[in-house]
């Protein structure tokens, strides 16, 4: 549940993208702003971990970067742009059930009712906070919003299918997909949109906010979460977004909040919660290093499994679990204490050099309205 919490500040670090645009951005630069948000914050995190891709990882983070990046913010800004905000947000609202269904050919993971029920009722909450009666429809908006989500269902599902190389973490695999999308977004916005306008102290603000937490720390978090949780779960968390961008638009903004939209809002959180399927880990026993002794004899031992009755707990009469401990001819000496920590610290630096910098267990949908970015 802990990794759940954390991936969800993701989305709701993406509620804010509307504020931070509509406030702080210059208008009518939807591309450029796209660019700044992925370029920059790409960049910097390949600095940061000092990796770039080998092999098939060019191909493949040119793939996700496009998906979950370069595709996702364009696609997203025709619809803002075309659409009222509301509506391109309902749109986004689908990208729960996209994913569900491309997680069973991809995935292996079963849709079933609970995953349709959740997300049915995910877009009907959205649709409470968002729509309103003025709300009109344009096809190629619509086009655009249907597109988009389903670009980041895509790279949600393809993120988790395709891990990460070894030794890589988190943090290098969110530079390379914001560096491919950034580079991707560059050109179109050059074209589209020209040479960009001089920047005020407002504008580098809200772009270093876009680029730093909305952006590098969101999409690190985001990818963390699709490596340790079922594509589906993390795909419903995108459904906060929109909740995240009504509440900051009544706190900062002043805009009000009625009864229909706080029904929204709880409906939405409850698809949220209910489609979120844990994932089973097994149980595996550990033996700590440093109390085995490499060159004592060994010898396997039966261990048998205990189970729990209401009064008291018994040992079950099955069949033992082999474990390879020290043979007890000689007991090991305890390590001295000013061991431990260079035992720790070694560790840690294995498990940083196979790419596990966080404990193990792309694609949001973001609220977007007519200047969303």
């Amino acid at each position: 549940m802990r990794t759940v919490a954390l991936t969800a500040l993701a989305p709701l670090a993406w509620g804010s993208t509307y504020a931070v645009t509509t406030e702080l951005l210059p208008a009518d630069r939807p591309l450029l702003t796209a660019t700044l948000r992925a370029l920059p914050a790409g960049l910097v995190l390949l600095a940061v971990t000092r990796r770039l891709p080998s092999g098939s990882w060019w191909w493949r983070s040119a793939v996700l970067g496009a998906l979950n990046i370069g595709v996702f913010f364009a696609l997203l800004f025709v619809a803002a742009y075309r659409l009222p905000g509301g509506v391109a947000a309902v749109l986004g609202a689908i990208q729960p059930l996209l994913a569900a269904g491309l997680a069973v050919p991809l995935l292996g993971e079963r849709f079933g009712r609970r995953a349709l029920l959740a997300g049915t009722v995910g877009v009907f909450g959205v649709a409470l906070v968002v729509l309103r009666a003025t709300a009109r429809l344009d096809a190629i908006g619509v086009l655009a919003g249907l597109a988009g989500a389903g670009a980041m269902a895509a790279g949600t599902v393809l993120t988790k299918r395709w891990g990460r190389p070894e030794g890589v973490g988190p943090l290098a695999l969110t530079g390379w997909q914001l560096a491919a999308g950034g580079l991707l977004l560059l050109p179109v916005a050059a074209l589209v949109e020209g040479a960009p306008p001089a920047l005020s102290g407002s504008n580098l603000l809200g772009y270093g906010y876009l680029a730093v937490a909305n952006t590098a720390l969101a999409y690190w978090v985001w990818f963390r979460g699709i490596g340790r949780l079922p594509a589906t779960s993390v795909a419903f968390l995108g459904l906060l977004s929109p909740v995240s961008a009504a509440v900051i638009g009544w706190a900062a903004l002043g805009q009000s909040l009625n009864a229909v939209q706080l029904l929204g809002m709880a409906l939405a959180l409850s698809s949220t919660l209910l489609g979120q399927r844990p994932a089973g880990r097994p149980a595996t026993a550990v033996v700590a290093a440093s109390t085995v002794d490499p060159a004592a004899p060994t010898a396997t031992v039966p261990i048998a499994p205990t189970t729990r009755t209401a009064a008291t707990t018994t040992t079950a009469a099955t069949t033992p679990i082999a474990a390879t401990v020290p043979a007890p001819a000689a007991p090991a000496p305890a390590p001295a204490p000013a061991l431990a920590p260079t035992l720790a610290l070694a560790a840690i630096r294995e498990g940083e050099a196979r790419g596990a910098d966080l404990p193990r267990g792309g694609g949001p949908v973001e609220p977007v309205g007519r200047a969303a970015g």
